[in-house]
């Protein structure tokens, strides 16, 4: 089946418009054509260096802008790092992420000592991804030779949206790191956050900037948005699992190989939920008890929803139908 790279907003548009059965029939049969129905890649996040940032993301509880529960730390050891990814490993996950509270990446010893644990835990025979912030040319390369499979620097939202939530960088400096990503022969994670006050086309126009990618992105990360005290965002309301609904099962439509991830806010999701989301298109989840500096679904609920729907963990490095 031909992956397209053409759609337009009013394609898109239509999808959304459908009736909500009718949409998830569709992408539900795009996802049985590209993917194993039930096979779900559980992915770790590790927070190597949190909060102090200086950028003012309007979510965030990392930004130093904001009086939130969270302070500066340094960059963690190595052997922390290493033996936290062996746990996760041994509780199934197949994709290590490594995140640090940077605007972007410095050529310094912290670099440095990433670079090392990047290595090693490569050398677990896992996939590695980082969220680093943003990278030159040089940085990406290096990145790739210490053995990175993946590299994560989400888009959030469309163009038109960004510059009311984030100023202290553009959408186009986001979009420059992800050529550079590319160059570099990294597989590229870039996805988005809903509930943060956008609207409905927003969240298409995000969707349409990444399908008309090519390649599309590998994985594709959707976040609901936790609203953290503190931040500005703090007071925003939930949005609904059906609104969730129709943005991925349109994701999977427009992106049919790519991973979808169910990643931020999958705490407040039942069991059901989570079926839905999977039934839509999800075939990945952020797993492990915190995601940065957030609430996460415990590994034991996490568990038992595997037994009870019969999901199997995705091996590292396997490939799309």
């Amino acid at each position: 089946m031909t992956i397209r790279h053409d759609w337009n907003l009013s394609e898109l548009e239509a999808l959304h418009a459908l009736p909500l059965l009718e949409l998830l029939s569709k992408s539900h049969l795009l996802h049985t054509k590209f993917h194993k129905i039930g096979e779900i890649q559980v992915c770790t996040l590790i927070s190597i260096k949190t909060g102090g940032c200086p950028e003012d993301c309007k979510y965030c509880a990392q930004s130093s802008r904001y009086q939130t529960a969270v302070s500066a730390q340094p960059v963690m050891r190595y052997e922390e790092v290493i033996s936290d990814a062996k746990k996760a490993i041994a509780r199934g996950a197949t994709r290590i992420c490594l995140g640090a509270a940077w605007r972007e990446v410095r050529d310094s010893k912290q670099f440095e000592d990433v670079l090392k644990m990047i290595t090693g835990i490569t050398h677990l025979g896992v996939e590695v991804c980082c969220t680093l912030g943003m990278l030159k040319e040089e940085q990406a390369q290096r990145l790739k030779e210490a053995g990175l499979y993946a590299y994560n620097h989400n888009l959030d939202s469309s163009e038109n949206f960004y510059k009311s939530f984030v100023t202290t960088r553009t959408f186009q400096d986001r979009l420059e790191t992800l050529d550079r990503v590319e160059k570099a022969n990294l597989s590229l994670c870039c996805g988005g956050i809903l509930g943060m006050g956008e609207e409905i086309q927003d969240r298409l126009e995000l969707l349409l900037t990444l399908c008309t990618r090519n390649p599309h992105p590998e994985s594709v990360p959707i976040n609901r948005l936790s609203p953290i005290e503190g931040t500005p965002l703090q007071d925003q309301p939930k949005i609904s699992i059906w609104e969730m609904l129709r943005i991925i099962a349109i994701g999977r439509i427009v992106l049919p190989a790519s991973m979808i991830r169910l990643s931020a806010g999958r705490i407040e999701m039942s069991f059901e939920e989570q079926a839905l989301c999977f039934f839509a298109g999800v075939n990945s989840i952020h797993a492990g008890e915190k995601l940065l500096t957030v609430a996460n679904t415990s590994n034991d609920s996490d568990e038992k929803m595997f037994h009870l729907l019969g999901l199997n963990k995705r091996p590292a490095f396997a490939k799309v139908n």
